[in-house]
């Protein structure tokens, strides 16, 4: 069951509207003032708080900002009561970070809707989601509601790219977020010599170049397509909107796009400091994990060995003769195509390890 604090002043008018709450399956919790509403939160830690605006000791404004305050009930829900003739302070409300308002007078279905839409929002942010579209999509519903979703998916773009076609350079600003619909994309660095070191890998269910906006910074790197690649395009204003719109949905996204960036690190590591077998395998383990197809043989990569070399961060001779070695060991097999074959992933991985 559901706990709602209500903190009304007013005795009918709290006494009313816990009843339909209460009549509806909600447990409700009331305060007649501000400061016992806030002990009550603390106490309580419900999943919603209605709370009047106008009210001796500590009005709304001061709940709001009490709550925000503590990190215990920061990120719970909160509604604000005014009254048609406060309806001009409701924006300030807002502003402070109120999720949503119900104008008094209000009817049993008002109140009860704007009840439930707020607690059905954030049962949908507390789902796991994947990191792909559809996870976004969720997070759209869950934010901007379906009329927005529906026009996002009506105006969004798709780009094409050729293999090796530059998708966005290093030093540029971005201005929208990339999804893979289909392909592969790999970002990387370069050098005055334009050596290459690639930082990240990216396929289908990814999304790439989301670091940049959420810093508010130019793109660290470069991203290219490493085969016919497609990408469905969100322009940046959906983007900012969406981080903007709800806490929750910003950390949440926060969390889905960021997943990589430990994995990266680990990887930069590793090239500082491995030796070159190891930095070698560990690059054949990360395309692997990334861009494996399984065959009834093994698990198999095209990938070209400059591309290869880049993400080992060696050179290419020296990449050709540690994948030989690799060959007469019966770790991996290369066929004519130029394809990689792993025979044996375990040992691939006790390398690195």
């Amino acid at each position: 069951m559901k706990k709602i604090l209500l903190i009304e002043d007013n005795d009918d008018v709290r006494d009313n509207t816990a009843e339909i709450l209460e009549l509806s399956n909600y447990k409700v919790i009331v305060a007649e003032n501000g400061m016992t509403g806030v002990q009550k939160a603390l106490e309580h830690l419900p999943d919603l708080i209605i709370c009047d605006i106008m009210m001796p000791v500590l009005d709304g404004y001061g709940v709001l900002h009490a709550v925000h305050k503590n990190s215990t009930i920061k990120n719970t829900p909160f509604i604000f009561l005014t009254a048609k003739t406060e309806r001009g302070d409701f924006r300030k409300g807002m502003e402070l970070g109120a999720d949503d308002y119900i104008t008094k007078p209000f009817s049993g279905t008002e109140l009860l809707n704007a009840v439930d839409s707020r607690l059905k929002k954030i049962d949908l942010l507390k789902q796991e989601l994947s990191p792909d579209m559809e996870g976004l999509e969720y997070l759209m519903q869950a934010s901007l509601g379906k009329d927005h979703m529906k026009l996002l998916a009506e105006d969004r773009n798709i780009n094409k790219y050729s293999k090796k076609q530059i998708i966005y350079s290093e030093g540029n600003h971005p201005n929208r977020l990339y999804y893979v619909l289909k392909g592969k994309v790999k970002t990387y660095k370069s050098n005055d010599n334009g050596k290459e070191l690639v930082t990240e890998l990216f396929s289908t269910g990814d999304f790439l170049g989301y670091v940049a906006l959420l810093e508010g910074t130019a793109y660290k790197d470069s991203a290219a397509a490493l085969e016919e690649t497609e990408l469905a395009i969100i322009p940046r204003e959906d983007f900012d909107q969406l981080i903007n719109t709800n806490k929750e949905v910003a950390q949440k996204f926060i969390r889905l796009l960021a997943k990589n960036i430990s994995e990266r690190e680990n990887q930069l590591v590793n090239i500082a400091y491995n030796s070159l077998r190891k930095k070698v395998a560990d690059a054949l383990l990360m395309l692997y994990r990334k861009y494996h197809q399984t065959t009834e043989e093994s698990d198999m990569m095209i990938i070209s060995r400059g591309s290869l070399a880049t993400i080992a961060g060696t050179a290419k001779e020296s990449l050709i003769r540690t994948l030989s070695d690799f060959r007469n060991e019966k770790l991996i097999d290369i066929k004519d195509d130029g394809s990689i074959l792993i025979l044996n992933l375990k040992k691939l991985e006790f390398l690195v390890n």
